[in-house]
């Protein structure tokens, strides 16, 4: 059939389009222009995967024209789809990105490199090949190269380990294969040379670090004071470390977004503990015996977190427990004055209609909670949900005819009665440095693999 009348039914729907998408396929190199042309084509009446999945299946003979394409896109949306169907083209050799690599535009360098991340055992016979990234002028394209060895994993760690050991290697190669050492070696084999060269690194960022505000997903702990020997001795924490802010929160964000089975500690292994900020400690993370006792299900997380609060609440005078997810809208606190929990809120147990523990908190006043809605019925009537303008603009319209009060979140609490991590600054008072400290899973197992920013 003639490519022209092919494509045109690609309109059709992803399931509808499937022999259409058959039969460009088999045509080949013929048909790469043409889909090409559409994948690029932000008006065109066609779901971009349609075309994109063509050419992923055409394979090599569209990996030079989605390259030169990448470096001519122009919008961010266009280079998300080249880099999408670049990255996942069904080509039978590696080799074949291997031009790629040294490509002018940095966009088609990083895409060639996501090729070698995601086949991690045939990348690991062109480590050398790769390596000159880890140096590259872009960062994004360094932070793809770490990435890239990460998955390679212990194969790639003699050739990591002889750039470092290399005088004339350049520096940025050097601090590249140092944080590639981090992530792609197994524990215990970061030797002393590198592990020095890393706590050097973070003294020199510690001694003129600026907080800013972290990425939220995952629960934390406030608590009222500034001895951080007794915050590592309340969640039986040893081994610490000192850490950036911007190190241990992505400590904490890697464990939290860690689901492979193959290290099933990751979750648990270490926590964060802030530097003091305006007087109180955050705790990033729990104590392994609470994480388990929650993940094992022998008792529900707000039982746990309730106990936790308590505790912590007679040893500190007060304590606070916050959760926050980037996925799902669940947030939650816990607060407690000296040894009594006087308020714990969960937005999906309150959904499922149980009653937060204690009645409302003063932090909370002036505020919907998460689960309340205050439009009436009818506020949206007539209003195209699927038009979002037309959806915000009703939506401020009713808010503001009937004084409707903003949602709080977790953040929201936490700036009222502690610290909100989300809008931390250079106006925020910092005492001393974070440390990152292991669990008594992590002692046993070591720390999680993984590269972490100094």
């Amino acid at each position: 059939m003639d490519k022209r009348l092919l494509i045109e039914q690609l309109s059709d729907g992803y399931n509808q389009t499937r022999p259409a998408r058959d039969a460009l396929v088999a045509q080949g190199a013929a048909v790469v222009g043409a889909v090409l042309e559409l994948l690029c084509d932000e008006r065109a009446g066609v779901d971009w995967s349609v075309s994109a999945d063509v050419l992923q299946r055409i394979g090599e003979p569209a990996l030079l024209p989605l390259a030169e394409a990448a470096a001519g896109a122009g919008s961010a949306e266009v280079t998300r789809r080249i880099g999408y169907a670049l990255g996942r083209l069904k080509v039978a050799d590696l080799a074949a990105y291997l031009p790629l690599l040294e490509h002018p535009h940095a966009e088609v360098r990083s895409t060639a490199l996501f090729a070698f991340q995601t086949r991690e055992e045939e990348a690991a016979g062109f480590v050398e090949r790769l390596l000159p990234l880890l140096g590259d002028p872009d960062p994004e394209v360094r932070q793809r190269a770490v990435w890239t060895f990460e998955a390679i994993g212990s194969a790639a760690v003699p050739a990591l380990r002889a750039v470092r050991e290399r005088p004339a290697t350049g520096p940025r190669i050097r601090r590249g294969a140092l944080q590639a050492l981090a992530g792609a070696a197994r524990p215990g084999e970061l030797g002393d040379r590198d592990l020095a060269a890393w706590r050097r690194l973070t003294r020199i960022k510690l001694a003129d670090e600026v907080p800013s505000g972290l990425h939220l997903c995952g629960s934390w702990y406030a608590l009222p004071t500034t001895d951080q020997a007794a915050v590592l001795d309340a969640f039986d924490l040893g081994d610490a470390e000192p850490v950036t802010l911007r190190t241990g929160a992505a400590a904490w964000n890697q464990a939290q977004h860690s689901w492979s089975g193959r290290r099933p500690h990751t979750g648990c292994a270490r926590v964060f503990v802030s530097p003091a900020l305006a007087g109180w400690t955050l705790v990033f993370g729990d104590s392994a015996a609470a994480t388990h006792r929650i993940r094992d299900r022998e008792e529900a997380r707000d039982q746990v977190v309730r106990e936790r609060c308590a505790e912590l609440g007679r040893r500190f005078g007060a304590a606070q427990w916050y959760g926050m997810s980037c996925g799902d809208g669940w947030t939650a606190w816990c607060i407690a004055t000296g040894g009594e929990v006087v308020r714990h809120y969960d937005v999906f147990a309150a959904e499922e209609d149980d009653d937060p523990l204690g009645p409302p908190h003063p932090a909370e006043s002036g505020f919907l909670l998460p689960h309340e809605d205050g439009f009436p019925d009818d506020a949206f009537d007539g209003v195209n949900l699927s038009d979002n303008a037309a959806f915000r603009a009703r939506y401020d319209q009713v808010k503001e005819e009937l004084g409707i009060p903003d949602t709080c979140y977790a953040t929201d609490i936490a700036a009222r009665l502690s610290v909100d991590p989300s809008a931390l600054g250079p106006d925020t008072p910092v005492t001393g440095h974070g440390l990152l400290a292991l669990t008594a899973c992590g002692r046993e197992h070591g720390h999680p693999s993984g590269a972490l920013p100094a």
